[in-house]
This record gives C-alpha cells, structure tokens and sequence, in this order.
C-alpha cells in the first residue's frame, strides 16, 4: 500500500510537471505568434514615421510602425497611449527606441533658459503615479522614478528637448528612459530610447547617431511655422510632465487618466525572460 502511495504521488507530480510545461510551451507559441504577424522593414532602408516624418534605418536594424509598435508594447507590459507610429531596434534587442506624435499645436521654446530640473522631476514622479495604478490592475510590476540620469536639456539648432530620468521596477531591475522630444510646426514627436543602465554609454553614440538621421518632411519642420497656425497651450516644461493631456486631466475632459499622464516605459527584458527561459537556445525571436 505505501509502495502504490509513493507511485501515485510521483504519477501525479510527473502529470503536473508535464502540464507546466505544455502550459509554458503554449505560452511561447502565443507570444511568437505575436511577434510573427509584425510586419518588419529590415535596414538598409527609410521608414515613414506616420504620414509626417522619417528616419533612415541602418543595417542591422528592424522597424515596424503604428500597429507593430503597439503589440510590442503590449507585449512588453507597457501602457498603449494611441500615440505610437513607430519602433527601432537592433538585431540583438539590447535596447529599443519608441516613437510617438502628439498634435499639440506649435510649441514655443521660451522658456528654454528657465527649466527648472528638481521641480520636474518632482512632478514627473507625482504624474507617473496615474500609470502605476494601471499596471498594478493588469497585474504588471510598477515604475519608479529614482533620479535623473540626463537632466532637461534644450538644443536650439535642433530643437530637441532631452531629458532621461533612471527607473526602478518591483522586482530591483533599473532602466532608463532617455526621452528626446522633437518640436514640429504642428506637435511633438515623442522618441524615447530604452535601455539599462549598464549599457547605456556602450549605446548612446549609436541612438544618437540615429536620431540625427530623422527628419518631419515638408511643411512640418518646427522652422515652417506661419502665422496663424495653432498653438499649444504649454511650453517646455508642461510638455515634460505630461502635456495638454496632463492640462485636459486636471479640466476633467478624460476619464482614462492613465493614458495622459506621464508613462514610463519597461524594457524588453521582462518578455524576453518568458522566451528565454533557463536552458533554451537564444535564437532572435523578431526576426524569422
């Protein structure tokens, strides 16, 4: 009798460890049917960012626009804001670069000698909070601002606005979120590259290099603002902390407050652990 109380006991922990296993494996098919109906544009090649912009893709390089961007997004358990138009990365997913367009209206660069770092980022923190209660409800490990690894900086040849604060999540892993916010006649492209902290000197040449080859195209460069055109209703350091969304949350126009107020974004660390996990071959899953 012991003897068949072992056996049944071990039968029903091999019958579990099988039905993990094929859970998991079902779970791997699911995330790489997801990342197969992506439609790639594999560099050498130009990208169209949306109808109003684009960017050179190098070799090496993948990218994928609107509805590519907002799977991976999912995937990578971060909040989709129905402003993305466009991804790049690397063949070797080290690191990622998310676009984004708000049409705000033209945006003066006045207060560019007046950004004032430590009120930012107190702010940004506050903002952020309206995002973490969303992924705590997804069941999704929250992000934490801990300091700023770039303070705000504005160019006025290129009217960039750079500013990169170090995020922390749940589970003790950093990331950085090197956001660059590209003025045009009509909004904001928000490009913000994702990496963490480790590699991010290794890598920052490279983005830079990257972003130097994005351009509006005609007749939405922030030098061919006329007379006339709409205007936002904020400067530099309200585009920082969220925006005409954060102005529109605090009239009560949205109810989906989340979705306006400042998101910070998760690496890709996260969902490639799912894929890669102990003991599986690495092969790059965005690419087949």
């Amino acid at each position: 009798m012991r003897a068949q109380y072992h056996l049944r006991i071990l039968i029903f922990i091999s019958l579990i460890a099988v039905i993990f296993n094929n859970f998991c494996n079902a779970q791997d098919s699911l995330l790489l049917a997801k990342l197969k109906s992506i439609e790639w544009l594999e560099g050498p090649g130009t990208a169209d960012i949306g109808s109003i912009a684009e960017i050179t893709v190098p070799e090496g390089y993948l990218f994928t626009g609107r509805e590519g961007t907002q799977v991976l997004m999912e995937l990578y358990e971060n909040l989709i804001t129905d402003l993305e138009l466009g991804y790049i990365q690397p063949e070797n997913h080290d690191w990622y670069v998310v676009f984004e367009f708000e049409e705000t209206g033209y945006i003066r660069d006045d207060e560019k000698s007046d950004l004032d770092a430590d009120e930012i980022f107190t702010n940004i923190k506050e903002a952020n909070e309206a995002s973490n209660k969303e992924r705590r409800k997804r069941g999704w490990s929250t992000l934490t601002a801990v300091d700023w690894f770039q303070r705000p900086k504005y160019d006025e040849a290129t009217h960039n606005l750079e500013w990169a604060p170090r995020l922390i999540d749940e589970n003790g892993l950093y990331t950085i979120n090197y956001n660059t916010r590209i003025l045009g006649r009509r909004g904001v492209m928000y490009v913000t590259f994702v990496i963490t902290p480790d590699s991010l000197f290794d890598y920052l040449p490279e983005y830079k290099n990257l972003i130097s080859n994005f351009v509006y195209k005609p007749g939405n460069t922030y030098a061919e603002y006329r007379e006339g055109d709409k205007l936002a209703e904020y400067g530099l350091t309200a585009l920082m902390v969220g925006g005409g969304a954060a102005l529109a949350a605090k009239s009560g126009i949205f109810k989906w407050l989340w979705k306006i107020i400042i998101v910070f974004f998760a690496g890709a660390a996260g969902f490639l652990k799912k894929l890669f996990g102990k003991g599986k071959e690495k092969k790059n899953p965005y690419v087949s």
